[in-house]
């Protein structure tokens, strides 16, 4: 078969230009194919095809309300719990609600586990070594989360997490009722009170009930005389 098109360097003939230039490329070591992803390059448009295949199956799970990709359906529908509020997984000791089966069976440990890690300093117990360091922070002060637009600091990385929502604009967590957006789960919670009529919080005095904590605060004070 005709071989008409020769390598300078080497000689070596091709039936193609295609089959010539990536020889070429391999040879000088030249990856002039980008791929848009990842940023790994390549010799030829065919391997840069190839390997744009993976991406596309490794995260083809996509959120319709802020676009972040999975590569697992199941994945992605614990995600959109974040937007949605759903908490499916409720500890059947004390009723706390969780997006994931995961975060209820450690939180479940609370329950039924001792508390090996100790405070040296209030003797307070936890279960996990991370929440009994977070916890001495307390003692020490120490905030080692800083923002590094406004140096607001926190001792905790997920508050410091919250707070830059203030500066990004970002409200990752929506209600499913009414579309409302919110900074944190918390508030989300709080809010979604509004459409269930749930009004956790319950005066020891008269019996009187509220949704939030800080409303029955203000409204013991009639109790206890207590001025604002």
């Amino acid at each position: 078969m005709d071989r008409p098109y020769t390598c300078n360097m080497c000689h070596e003939t091709f039936r193609d230009t295609g089959s010539l230039k990536v020889h070429e490329c391999v040879r000088t070591e030249e990856r002039p194919y980008c791929c848009d992803v990842c940023n790994k390059t390549f010799s030829n448009k065919s391997s840069l095809r190839k390997h744009k295949k993976l991406h596309a199956w490794e995260r083809q799970y996509r959120c319709d309300i802020c676009n972040k990709t999975f590569k697992k359906k199941g994945d992605l529908k614990v995600h959109q719990r974040v937007h949605t509020g759903e908490r499916p997984y409720s500890c059947e000791v004390c009723n706390t609600t969780f997006r994931t089966k995961a975060v209820l069976t450690v939180h479940l440990i609370a329950h039924t586990r001792d508390h090996p890690y100790s405070c040296d300093l209030c003797n307070k117990t936890f279960n996990q070594k991370g929440d009994l360091k977070v916890h001495q922070h307390v003692h020490t002060g120490e905030r080692p989360y800083n923002c590094d637009v406004c140096n607001k600091t926190y001792t905790q990385k997920g508050h410091l997490t919250v707070h830059q929502r203030v500066h990004t604009g970002e409200r990752p967590y929506g209600c499913g009722l009414c579309n409302e957006t919110f900074t944190d789960k918390s508030t989300l919670r709080l809010h979604q009170r509004v459409h269930t009529g749930e009004r956790l919080y319950s005066c020891y005095v008269c019996n009187k009930t509220y949704s939030k904590k800080t409303s029955l605060k203000v409204h013991q004070r009639f109790h206890t005389g207590e001025l604002p």
